[in-house]
């Protein structure tokens, strides 16, 4: 069945290259249109653990602005690699690959080194504001069993009783979770919820071995009355005086 074996697709915790990655991204995207398209409303969901993807690196030994720029011609990303103890290991990473990685929160990359193998999450990502493009990476080394502290993006599904609206006030959660065992993001239902309902940090269902780092009083989602299309049209000629007033003082 399609959409079977697009979560089966998901949800294996094994290390998959970049290309593979992104076709089995593609089919999941496809049949759960598919799937919306057939029965009329989103398919049941569950957490879905961010996967590990392997990724080849070099070891950088050229430093500098000149040297991470003629880094970036050839295609290659300067990152550091470090934690546990160990000394700070520069390397070049390729920009392609990496690129669709940082995509996803959180991501856990199976680093092959020079041969040796280290299993890492991305920490931190420079980028040109102007350009979008990435300029820098940071990567700390991570153990299976051992926790980290994240930032889980919040993803609401659902919809509220109708003359509602929804809003996220709290587009993620900080949360403990094991290095290998981090959600990729946190589900919300708000089907049917009423003007006024709110969603606190201490009421998201968290999957199991996740502990919450945030105040539990935190409101992550809130519903209130959509506003009347006439409201909104009443709002459009006043926004457009204040400025003109402005303009005649």
């Amino acid at each position: 069945k399609p959409i079977g074996y697009a979560e089966r697709v998901l949800r294996r915790g094994r290390a998959i290259s970049v290309i593979d990655a992104a076709a089995r991204l593609r089919l999941s995207s496809r049949f759960g249109r598919l799937s919306r398209n057939h029965w009329g409303h989103e398919p049941p969901r569950k957490e879905i653990m961010a996967e590990v993807f392997a990724l080849q690196a070099n070891v950088r030994t050229a430093f500098g602005k000149g040297a991470a720029r003629k880094l970036r011609v050839t295609n290659h990303i300067p990152a550091v690699v470090y934690g546990h103890g160990g000394e700070t290991q520069h390397v070049a990473l390729p920009a392609h690959e990496l690129t669709l990685l940082v995509r996803h929160k959180n991501v856990l990359i199976d680093l092959d080194i020079a041969g040796k193998k280290e299993l890492v999450l991305v920490k931190d990502v420079q980028k040109d504001h102007v350009r979008q493009i990435i300029e820098h990476v940071d990567l700390v080394i991570v153990r299976k069993g051992e926790t980290v502290t994240v930032n889980i993006p919040v993803v609401m599904i659902g919809h509220p009783f109708p003359g509602t609206v929804a809003l996220i006030e709290h587009q993620t959660l900080t949360v403990e979770a094991e290095a290998t065992h981090i959600p990729e993001h946190i589900e919300i239902d708000v089907t049917g919820m009423t003007e006024h309902t709110h969603v606190s940090a201490k009421d998201v269902a968290l999957p199991e071995g996740v502990k919450l780092h945030l105040d539990p009083e935190t409101i992550v989602i809130a519903v209130q009355n959509a506003p009347r299309a006439d409201a909104l049209e009443d709002e459009a000629p006043a926004a457009a005086e204040a400025p003109a007033a402005a303009d005649a003082e």
